[in-house]
């Protein structure tokens, strides 16, 4: 049985300007919900803190924390007005905080598990979540068909990390050792000039 908590966000999320496009409720529980759930044990099979970066309206991060309630999880995001509507769940979700800034603006190697969802361009999200995550630790991002695992595998390998076998519509990547020198490159890099 799914936690009320979860009903009430997405009821929520729909309410909300600017937090999705998708207007009917049920589509809303496949993509912001459903979806989010197919990763709950690739984040559960490492221990420690979980980010969810560029959380947007809190999927995949905010349904994780709740699957997942004995885990901390940050979500991290760049916009003022998203990161108002996030704050208002920490009262309801215990394990939840919110961090308002950008990718390349983080700690690095503080968390466990960094997760995105419709972040940016496969390659570029896994450059921005892999300086996040300690050594052993995992990204998971959500991908469409037109993702080019080749070219994410390709920017992995540059920022200490490696591809993993991952249900179909995630890409795994291992953070196989330290964060090299250099990374994360400054804000906007990423984008302005890809890897890969």
């Amino acid at each position: 049985m799914r936690p009320p908590v979860l009903d009430r966000w997405l009821a929520a999320v729909l309410e909300t300007p600017g937090l999705t496009a998708i207007q009917d409720p049920a589509a809303a529980r496949a993509v912001l919900l459903d979806d989010a759930l197919r990763a709950v044990e690739l984040v559960a099979s490492v221990e420690g803190p979980v980010v969810d970066v560029g959380s947007g309206g809190g999927t995949p991060g905010l349904p994780l924390a709740v699957a997942l309630p004995e885990r901390e999880v940050t979500l991290l995001e760049a916009e003022r007005r998203k990161c108002r509507f996030l704050e208002g769940w920490i009262a309801e979700i215990p394990n939840l905080s919110v961090t308002w800034g950008r990718a390349e603006e983080q700690e690095p190697e503080r968390f466990a598990v960094a997760v995105a969802k419709a972040l940016a361009h496969p390659p570029t999200a896994a450059e921005w979540c892999l300086p996040l995550v300690r050594e052993g630790g995992l990204v998971v991002l959500w991908v469409g068909e037109s993702a080019e695992p080749n070219r994410v595998a390709a920017v992995a390998e540059r920022v200490a990390g490696s591809l993993e076998p991952a249900p179909e519509g995630l890409l795994a990547i291992r953070k196989t050792g330290p964060t090299p020198p250099g990374f994360p490159r400054r804000t906007g890099v990423a984008r302005k000039r890809p890897l890969a």
